[in-house]
């Protein structure tokens, strides 16, 4: 996956693997 964009669109993100997700590209600065 290309994460060279700061914004990333995660649907499904208040639980599972779409919450992760959403910890973890936040987490490396993403928004």
């Amino acid at each position: 996956m290309n994460t060279n964009s700061k914004v990333i669109l995660i649907t499904g993100a208040s639980s599972g693997i779409g919450e992760a997700t959403a910890r973890h590209l936040a987490a490396k600065g993403h928004h």
